[in-house]
C-alpha cells in the first residue's frame, strides 16, 4: 500500500526528506538541506536521486533550514506541486529561504573575493567556491507554491490519501504529520514525528500526542541522553552572563534565527527583571531573526501560557531596555569595536554562515571572551568543532585561535531527549508494526533503538540514506 524511501536525515541529523509513494502520487515529507563538508554538501543538495518533477507534493514539518531549506533547488529543479504547512510556517519560510539563498550569494561572494586578493598576493588558496544552489528569486519564487493548512484539518493530497497535523513543540509553527492511505476497505496509519519539542520549552506548546499508527518515523537526535531540568537553566544562563561581564568579555551566542534566539531573548528578558544579570547591552545581530520575531508576533495564539502572560501584562516578550536588534551591515560591522561586556546573539546556529562567522573569527582568540553554545551542532560544522574545543577552528578557511570560554546550554534543546521520546510515542506504541528511526547520528539513534526494544517490545529500524520499505 506504500513504499517508503529515506534519502536524507538517515543516520545523520541534517538533510531531513523522505518520500512517499502511496494512492499512485508520490510526496516528500521534508526537503531540507544537509549542512556538512563543503563540497559534499553541495553534492547532495544540488542533485535529488528521483526526478523533482515527479513529485506531487511535499508535507513540511517546520520551517527550520535542515527541514525546508532545499524546498527552492526542488522548485527550480522542476517541482511544480503544492507545499503544505502550518500557516506559521508559511510566513516563517517567507523570511528564511530568501535569507538562505542571499547567505549563499554572499559566502560564494565573500571567498571568491579572498580567492582572488590572495591570488595576487602570489598566494594559492585551496579552499573551493561553491556556487549558491539557489538564488534569492528561485527561493521566492517557490513560496508561491506554499499552501497553509491548520493542525487538526485533515488534508487530501492524492486520491485516498490525507494528512493530518499536531503540534510538535519544537518551534512555532512545528507539526507532527500522520497519514492515512486508503485502499480496498483498509486503512494505513503512518506517523511522523517531524522535530518532537520539550514539554515546558519557553514560548511554544507542548507537544501533542498522536492517534495510533500502523507505522512510525520518528527523530532521534538526542535518542542517547537525558537532558537536564528545565528549571536549571536560567540559572547556568545567568551564571555565565555573570561570569563573562565580571572580566569584561564579551558573550557570542551563535542561535537559530528562529525559536532559539526569541527564547534566550525571553530569558534575558526575565533575567533581567529578576535583577539576576548585570546591565550589558545585549544585541541580535541577525536580519533574519529581526524578521522573524515579527513572525512570532503574529502568531500569538501559539505561544505558551507563560509567554501570554507578557501579552496580558501589556509588555513586549521580546524587547527589554537593553536589547537592540540590528538589521544594518554597518550596525553589525560596528559591534566589532565595542568595549566592555556585551551579548551577541547571531545566525547561523550550527556557525556555518551569516554574521556569526565574523563575530566568532573577531572574538574567540581572547580569553575574556565567551562562546555560548544553546543548541545542537552536527558532525563536520564548525560549531561542533568550538563544542569539542578544537585549539584552532578553521573560520573562512583559516585556522583562529579558540581561547575564549565555551559554555553549553543544552536545556534550552528544541529536541526531546531519550525519555521524553518514549513518553512522546507511547499512546502510538501498541498499535505499531515497524519504527523508524531518522534525524540522528548513528550512536544516538542505537541508543534509542535499544530503549524502545527494552520498554515497548518492538525493533526499531535504523535506515541508511538510499533504504527502501514496503509497508501494508
Amino acid at each position: 500500500m506504500m513504499k517508503l524511501t529515506f534519502h536524507g536525515a538517515a543516520q545523520t541529523v541534517t538533510g531531513s526528506m523522505h518520500e512517499v509513494r502511496a494512492g499512485g502520487a508520490r510526496l516528500l515529507l521534508d526537503c531540507g538541506l544537509y549542512q556538512g563538508r563543503r563540497k559534499e554538501a553541495r553534492e547532495r543538495n544540488a542533485n535529488f536521486p528521483f526526478p523533482a518533477s515527479r513529485i506531487d507534493a511535499v508535507l513540511l514539518s517546520h520551517a527550520h533550514i535542515d527541514h525546508s531549506g532545499n524546498i527552492p533547488t526542488l522548485v527550480k529543479s522542476g517541482f511544480e506541486g503544492p507545499v503544505y504547512a502550518t500557516p506559521a510556517t508559511v510566513d516563517l519560510c517567507h523570511s528564511m529561504l530568501p535569507d538562505s539563498a542571499h547567505l549563499q550569494e554572499k559566502d560564494a561572494l565573500f571567498l571568491a573575493k579572498r580567492k582572488h586578493r590572495r591570488k595576487l598576493l602570489g598566494v594559492e588558496d585551496e579552499i573551493e567556491i561553491v556556487e549558491p544552489l539557489y538564488s534569492t528569486e528561485d527561493a521566492e519564487r517557490s513560496l508561491k507554491q506554499f499552501v497553509s493548512v491548520l493542525d487538526g484539518d485533515p488534508k487530501e493530497v492524492a486520491d485516498s490519501v490525507t494528512f493530518t497535523g499536531f503540534e510538535a513543540g519544537h518551534m512555532l509553527g512545528s507539526t507532527s504529520l500522520l497519514l492515512e492511505v486508503r485502499s480496498n476497505g483498509r486503512k494505513l496509519r503512518v506517523a511522523y514525528s517531524g522535530d518532537v519539542g520539550r514539554p515546558n520549552l519557553p514560548i511554544i506548546r507542548d507537544p501533542q500526542p498522536l492517534p495510533e499508527a500502523d507505522y512510525l518515523i520518528m527523530e532521534s537526535t538526542y535518542g542517547d541522553r537525558l537532558h537536564k531540568d528545565l528549571d536549571a537553566v536560567k540559572a547556568k544562563l545567568a551564571d555565565a552572563v555573570r561570569r563573562a561581564a565580571g572580566r569584561g568579555g564579551k558573550i557570542i551566542a551563535p542561535a537559530f534565527a528562529v525559536g532559539r534566539t526569541q527564547q534566550l531573548v525571553l530569558l534575558l528578558h526575565e533575567l533581567v527583571q529578576e535583577k539576576q544579570i548585570p546591565q550589558i547591552p545585549v544585541f541580535v545581530d541577525s536580519p533574519l531573526a529581526v524578521d522573524v520575531t515579527e513572525v512570532f508576533r503574529r502568531h500569538t495564539y501559539l505561544f505558551d501560557e507563560e509567554t501570554s502572560r507578557f501579552l496580558r501584562n501589556a509588555e513586549d516578550p521580546f524587547g527589554f531596555r537593553m536589547l537592540r536588534y540590528v538589521r544594518d551591515v554597518s550596525e553589525s560591522k560596528a559591534l566589532n569595536e565595542l568595549r566592555g561586556p556585551a551579548l551577541i546573539i547571531s545566525a547561523s546556529g550550527m556557525c556555518e554562515a551569516g554574521r556569526i562567522l565574523h563575530h566568532l573569527r573577531n572574538n574567540i582568540e581572547d580569553p575574556r571572551n565567551m562562546v555560548l553554545i544553546t543548541g545542537f551542532m552536527a558532525e563536520n560544522t564548525l560549531g561542533r568543532k568550538i563544542v569539542e574545543k578544537w585549539p584552532e577552528v578553521p573560520i573562512f578557511g583559516e585556522p583562529v585561535r579558540l581561547r575564549a570560554e565555551v559554555v553549553k546550554l543544552n536545556e534550552l534543546s528544541g529536541h526531546a531527549d531519550q525519555r521524553e521520546l518514549l513518553e512522546w510515542m507511547k499512546p502510538l506504541a501498541r498499535s505499531l508494526k515497524g519504527v523508524f528511526l531518522v534525524h540522528g547520528e548513528p550512536a544516538q539513534a542505537q541508543a534509542l533503538q535499544r530503549a524502545i526494544r527494552d520498554r515497548y517490545g518492538l525493533e526499531a529500524v535504523i535506515p541508511s540514506r538510499g533504504d527502501s520499505f514496503e509497508l501494508a
